[in-house]
């Protein structure tokens, strides 16, 4: 019969082996990972592109999807998304009754379906708006 200590680690018996990573491996993942981290605090930095049909206004939320646009009716479109100035997704009932500058695209039906906040910088360019 074998000792203890031998069927204690009896791949038999424990077949769920992990393995640690070893130090080398584990200081590399980090470095990747690391990376990763960067390139994406990188990309939030970049100018946006808006669309070429893209019009300049000013959206109030008034009750989601109802909002205004340059002061007249109108409604966000079923999977709309509204861009804050980070780009982020920013939800339209944490905007409501603000008064913002954004650029937006319409959808074939008359619905906003792309909105931008925008920062003070990209307020400055020039945009086509609606009626003109």
């Amino acid at each position: 019969m074998a000792p203890a200590d031998a069927s204690a680690h009896s791949l038999w018996i424990y077949t769920m082996n992990r393995c640690s990573p070893t130090p080398l491996l584990r200081r590399t993942l980090l470095a990747l990972a690391g990376l990763g981290l960067c390139g994406v605090a990188l990309a939030q930095n970049a100018p946006r592109n808006f669309p070429a049909n893209a019009l300049r206004g000013t959206m109030v939320v008034t009750q989601p999807p109802i909002i205004t646009m340059d002061g007249k009716a109108a409604q966000l479109s079923p999977g709309s998304r509204i861009k804050g100035a980070g780009n982020l997704l920013v939800l339209p009932g944490t905007v409501v009754g603000q008064e913002l500058l954004v650029n937006y695209t319409v959808e074939p039906h008359g619905l906003v379906h792309e909105v931008w906040i925008l920062t003070e910088a990209e307020a400055a360019e020039k945009r086509k708006r609606a009626g003109q």
